[in-house]
């Protein structure tokens, strides 16, 4: 119920103007988000590399509807490629990106829109010397964006899909795409979905994820765990002990500013971990999401807007 709140909250325009306007809201941004621009982001994959991890780098924004914008966000990506290319970090980051970001939502030739600019991202991306993981977003969207995966992995085979294991359909779609060199990360899922297309227990989305973990870490390919769950990290590591390749065969993901003790304790552990770093002007609806996934990440955000200190 409280995820749902949350969630509805995301959505609302005055909502988001109220927190806005909150000077304190910004200590809790500062948690989750790296920075407003290129060069925060890459000052961020520096002290991540530092403490032993990766990093993937999401430039905040959804939904667009302006063509402009879509090439703004494009032109964003790659400076950041160039910028982490100059600094010498591409081999420890990689770049996520929304294909509703850049013009899958538009009116017309929405996905040709977006295919396109994806695959300037994705040339950019391999002149750096790195790669890009195809971020998923709520269920309307599924097919068209693993449609654009595909055609994306004609040219850059090493592009990444994400795959929502709350979905009804998602045992499936890891079973499709479990294959050599695919690189897959799975996430629980952080959108409002109906529970004809989405289980809405946190036991029954739980048992989801670790079906579909089974599959992947079962298969050839590169499965990339997104989660801060205990449990989920744990059985990860035991399904990762009987595949070849050791540690480098696959890896876990989390979030900027949640758990980093626990990032740093399995980066220890020889696992790679590979931390999700957003950035930009457009953060609401990221942090409403993050705050509807944890408890523990909504207490923070009260005591912040409510501390004196």
């Amino acid at each position: 119920m409280l995820r749902q709140a949350i969630l509805k909250t995301a959505a609302s325009h005055r909502a988001r103007r109220a927190i806005e306007a909150t000077p304190l809201t910004r200590s809790v941004v500062d948690r989750f988000v790296a920075g407003e621009d290129v060069p925060a982001a890459v000052r961020a994959s520096g002290r991540l590399q530092t403490s032993g991890c990766l990093a993937t780098l999401d430039y905040l924004g959804e939904d667009t509807t302006d063509r402009a914008r879509a090439d703004h966000v494009t032109r964003q990506y790659v400076a950041l490629l160039d910028a982490l290319a100059a600094a010498g970090l591409t081999g420890m980051a990689e770049v996520s990106i929304k294909l509703s970001a850049l013009g899958q939502a538009l009116p017309r030739e929405g996905e040709a829109v977006a295919l396109e600019n994806a695959l300037r991202i994705c040339a950019a991306a391999t002149r750096a010397g790195t790669t890009v993981t195809v971020d998923m977003e709520d269920h309307t969207t599924t097919d068209s964006t693993l449609g654009i995966v595909a055609q994306l992995r004609r040219e850059f085979p090493q592009t990444g899909a994400v795959i929502q294991a709350y979905l009804h359909r998602s045992e499936a779609d890891c079973r499709e795409l479990a294959t050599a060199g695919s690189r897959v990360r799975l996430c629980k899922g952080a959108y409002r979905e109906p529970a004809s297309v989405a289980h809405q227990s946190r036991a029954e989305v739980t048992a989801a994820y670790l079906r579909c973990a089974e599959i992947l870490m079962g298969g050839p390919g590169y499965p990339m765990l997104a989660t801060h769950d205990p449990e989920i990290i744990e059985a990860g590591t035991r399904l990762a002990a009987g595949r070849a390749g050791g540690y480098a065969g696959y890896e876990f993901q989390m979030l900027y500013g949640i758990r980093p003790g626990e990032q740093a304790r399995l980066a220890e552990a020889g696992h790679q971990v590979r931390v999700y770093v957003p950035f930009g002007e457009e953060w609401y609806g990221y942090l409403m999401r993050r705050l509807a996934e944890r408890p523990t990440n909504l207490l923070f955000f009260l005591r912040a807007l409510t501390s004196r200190n």
